[in-house]
């Protein structure tokens, strides 16, 4: 069976086409991937494409339209690690085909997360929409979205007349292709309306589905992927539903080859600067490049000047010299996008960042983007990411969150939830698409507290020598007349009232080995606020001795102990 897999870069060495050669072969005889007898490719685990659900004949998510066939390079990506700039986080760098613009990367590990969380089962690695969103549409144009991550023209495939491609009449009335004739393969995960139709989803939270934006479709993406109960750890799951996508051996070929690119290492780019592939899969001179952005009308060609006959000549005529056309103006260059205005980040008035273990902190932390001219920039997408050894997270559990500024350059971050770790951790904020210094905050977490110590009871606490306290010591702790729980204690036997180092005699308590100890450590309240201590014995001496619990916070309490011979 052949396959196609576009044009071999200059230089590659015999033995490196040979290796990419049998790396294709190898894919297209992946588990449970057959062909017919005209080499067309058929998986076990695929969906018909019949499927009520596919959006035509044929068509999977795409309609089989044209996809681009560029190969990744034959040198994997430079698997050593480095901090990006942008996210702090580590990454690897390599290749400028392995660089994937900042918020396309963003939206697909997002997705990923999502299908985490509502699909465990189905596996789904974010480096397959990236491998998807490659040959798709070559990661949005090389990653010219906005702050929300819509594409900032649509990216179109051909007309679906059937000239060469699948023939799907309108569905949409022309409301997401802009052709109300034919429906066409429509934004950066290339889903035709009819699909779209049940398959969109909102992945940037703004209340629409719209396929030009790449949150929206690598969610959507994914879900579809996933459907049918698929494990996509399983490789002839996993190829099944690429077929299902867009059913082409080559098609699978050229997405598997990325995805195993891009597990071997990526890097964040900034938008609008990734690569663009060269070579599609469409065959048909004739038809439109697989996907494009509406074409630009061309400018009108001047007239021609007639020629005038010679001055005496018998009917001979000679063109009389003609003044030069007139040249276009100059396309005018691309607005630079809000991003790219962005020259630094300033402290938009963030307290400080302290909060008790378990409670919400009560400043949120808050930028500013600002130009060279120091004035706020609009529509910029901020990222916040909480660094260092904590539990503590934003509202919702995450410990990323991403905010688009709002008129006056600002983002605020939702607000951060203490965990039980106590101790310093950094909040960092960075612009998503470009290599700027951020900002770093600092955030507390202070161990939890109580004021006030009370007994849950007034019954006095007795033993004879030798004997055990009938009750056990409970106590209730409060801050500011709420209930304490889970503050930290200890309780130690002390000498006297002024002096609270540890009694060697009278009452005591028990180890796990029954040894005698007269201070605990490591204890808690409880949910409540309530903390029962152990049980007490008492040795020979008799007297009153002293009980004394401390907690964080500095509540104090003292109880008293007797130990008396029994009456005659």
């Amino acid at each position: 069976m052949a396959a196609h897999f576009g044009r071999l870069r200059k230089g590659a060495t015999t033995t490196a086409v040979a290796a990419v050669a049998v790396a294709a072969l190898s894919a297209s005889q992946a588990p449970g991937v057959t062909t017919d007898d005209l080499g067309r490719q058929a998986a076990g685990a695929a969906q018909p494409s019949g499927d009520a659900k596919t959006g035509g004949a044929g068509g999977g998510a795409t309609g089989d339209s044209p996809y681009y066939t560029d190969l990744p390079p034959l040198k994997s990506p430079n698997p050593s690690p480095s901090a990006s700039p942008t996210t702090g986080t580590t990454v690897s760098v390599g290749e400028a085909e392995a660089g994937i613009p900042a918020t396309v990367l963003d939206a697909y590990k997002k997705a990923e997360a999502e299908l985490r969380a509502s699909k465990p089962g189905c596996n789904l690695p974010w480096q397959l929409l990236a491998a998807i969103g490659k040959v798709e549409s070559g990661q949005a144009r090389g990653g010219r979205v906005d702050a929300s991550g819509t594409t900032y023209s649509p990216i179109l495939g051909p007309k679906l007349d059937g000239n060469g491609f699948a023939l799907i009449a309108d569905t949409d009335h022309g409301a997401y292709d802009g052709d109300p004739a034919y429906d066409r393969a429509v934004g950066p995960m290339q889903f035709i309306p009819s699909t779209w139709a049940w398959a969109g989803r909102d992945g940037n939270g703004d209340g629409k589905k719209d396929p030009n934006n790449v949150y929206d479709a690598a969610l959507a993406a994914g879900h579809y992927l996933c459907r049918f109960d698929r494990d996509l750890s399983v490789q002839s799951q996993m190829n099944a539903a690429i077929l299902n996508y867009n059913n082409s051996t080559e098609y699978l070929n050229t997405v598997l080859s990325w995805l195993e690119y891009y597990r071997k290492g990526t890097h964040e780019v900034p938008d609008g600067t990734g690569t663009l592939p060269s070579h599609s899969s469409n065959r048909d001179p004739g038809a439109s490049p697989s996907p494009t952005t509406p074409a630009t009308p061309s400018t009108p060609s001047t007239p021609r000047t007639p020629s005038t006959p010679k001055p005496g000549g018998a009917g001979s005529t000679s063109p009389t010299p003609k003044p030069p056309a007139p040249s276009s103006p100059a396309p005018s260059p691309t607005p630079p996008t809000p991003t790219q205005t962005v020259d630094h980040l300033e402290d938009a008035n963030t307290g400080k960042l302290t909060a008790t273990a378990g409670s919400a902190f009560g400043t949120k932390v808050a930028v500013r983007a600002e130009s060279k001219a120091s004035k706020g920039v609009a529509k910029v997408r901020v990222r916040f990411t909480i660094i260092g050894d904590t539990d503590a997270t934003f509202t919702g559990g995450e410990s990323v969150a991403t905010v688009v500024t709002g008129s006056a350059g600002t983002a605020t971050a939702p607000a951060l939830v203490a965990g039980e770790k106590t101790g310093d951790f950094t909040v960092r904020a960075t612009v998503v698409g470009r290599v700027l210094g951020g900002l770093d905050y600092t955030a507390t977490v202070t161990p939890r507290q109580a004021d006030t110590l009370t007994r849950t009871s007034d019954t006095a606490l007795t033993c004879v020598p030798g004997g055990e306290f009938a009750d056990q010591v409970e106590l209730k702790a409060t801050y500011k007349g709420a209930v304490a729980g889970k503050v930290a204690a200890t309780a130690t036997l002390i000498k006297s009232a002024d002096d609270a180092t540890e009694n060697d005699k009278g009452p005591y308590f028990k180890d796990a080995d029954g040894k005698t100890i007269r201070t605990l450590t490591d204890l808690t309240t409880d949910a409540d606020g309530v903390l029962k201590l152990p049980k007490l014995y008492a040795d020979d001496a008799t007297g009153t001795f002293l009980l004394r619990v401390n907690t964080t916070g500095g509540a104090v309490l003292t109880v008293e102990l007797k130990v008396a011979a029994a009456a005659s």
